[in-house]
C-alpha cells in the first residue's frame, strides 16, 4: 500500500481538485450574499452576482457621460502600460547590475552593502518623496514600481551567478574567453530562466506598489477606480476589480512560464529532475 506522501493525482484528478476551492468560494459567497439581501435589499457589502453583473456592463460596455469613454478599458490600459514598464526596466537593471556583481568582485565590493540597504527600505515609505521629487505624474509611480522590485532582482541574479560551478568559468577562461565573453556566452545563458522566474516572482509585489500609487496620485488606473468608489462603498464594482487584476497577474505569471519553457527548455528540465 502506497504512503500519502507518496501518491500522485492524475491529470484529471488534479484539475479538479484545483477546481474544488473556487467551487466552495463562490457557493460561500452566493449563500451569504443571498442572506444579506433578504434581510436588507440595500445592502452594499455583498452584492448579489446580479448586481455584480450590471456593474460590470455599465463600466466596461457603456460609455461613461462624462467622458465618453470606458472606463473599464481605459484603467486597464493605464494600469497595464505602468506595470509593463516598471517591471520591463526593473528586469533590464536587475539583469545587468545582478551580473556585474556576481561575476566582478571589485563592483560587488563596493555595490553589494548599497542594494541590500535599499532593498531593505520600505518602497511605500518613500512614496511622499517620490511625490514631492518628482510630481504627481507617471514617472513617480513607475519609480515605485522599480525601487519596489530592482534590488530584489539585482540580489538574486547576483546570488545565481555567483552559484555557478566555477569550472564552467575557469574553462572558459582557461580557453581564452575575456571577462566579456564568459559573461555573454557563459553566464548570460545559465541566468536568464533565472531572471524571469525571479520577474515571476515581482509581479505580486509590483502591482501592489502600483496600486497603492494610482490609489494616491492618479486620474486613471485600476487602483484609482477601486479607491475612488470604496467611498460610495460600490463593492459591485471594486470586486469585479480586484478579480480583474488577479486575472491579469495570473496572465502575465501564466505568460513568462510558458516563455521560459519555449526557451530554456534545459532549465526546466533540471528543475523537475530535482
Amino acid at each position: 500500500m502506497k504512503k500519502l506522501m507518496n501518491i500522485e493525482p492524475s491529470r484529471s484528478l488534479k484539475g479538479f481538485l484545483a477546481i474544488i476551492p473556487f467551487v466552495l468560494i463562490l457557493m460561500l459567497y452566493w449563500t451569504a450574499s443571498n442572506d444579506r439581501l433578504a434581510e436588507n435589499p440595500y445592502d452594499k457589502l455583498l452584492p448579489s452576482f446580479t448586481q455584480i453583473s450590471a456593474a460590470v456592463e455599465r463600466m466596461a460596455f457603456t460609455e461613461d457621460k462624462r467622458s465618453g469613454e470606458y472606463l473599464f478599458w481605459v484603467d486597464t490600459g493605464a494600469s497595464l502600460y505602468r506595470i509593463c514598464i516598471g517591471i520591463g526596466i526593473s528586469a533590464i537593471t536587475g539583469l545587468l547590475l545582478g551580473m556585474l556583481a556576481g561575476l566582478l568582485p571589485v563592483f560587488r565590493s563596493g555595490f553589494s552593502p548599497l542594494i541590500t540597504i535599499v532593498s531593505l527600505v520600505p518602497p511605500m515609505a518613500i512614496l511622499p518623496i517620490l511625490f514631492i521629487s518628482f510630481g504627481l505624474g507617471e514617472f513617480a509611480k513607475i519609480m515605485l514600481i522599480i525601487i519596489g522590485t530592482a534590488p530584489v532582482i539585482i540580489r538574486d541574479i547576483q546570488s545565481h551567478v555567483r552559484q555557478l560551478p566555477s569550472e564552467m568559468l575557469i574553462k572558459a577562461q582557461t580557453l581564452g574567453a575575456s571577462t566579456w565573453l564568459v559573461s555573454i556566452r557563459v553566464v548570460l545563458p545559465q541566468i536568464m530562466p533565472r531572471l524571469i522566474s525571479a520577474v515571476r516572482l515581482s509581479l505580486g509585489t509590483a502591482w501592489l506598489f502600483l496600486i497603492a500609487a494610482e490609489a494616491i496620485a492618479a486620474q486613471e488606473g485600476l487602483g484609482y477606480r477601486i479607491f475612488l468608489v470604496r467611498r460610495y462603498m460600490s463593492m459591485d464594482v471594486i470586486l469585479p476589480y480586484v478579480l480583474w487584476i488577479t486575472t491579469l497577474a495570473f496572465a502575465m505569471d501564466f505568460s513568462l512560464r510558458k516563455l521560459s519553457e519555449l526557451c530554456f527548455p534545459w532549465y526546466h528540465h533540471q528543475e523537475a529532475g530535482k
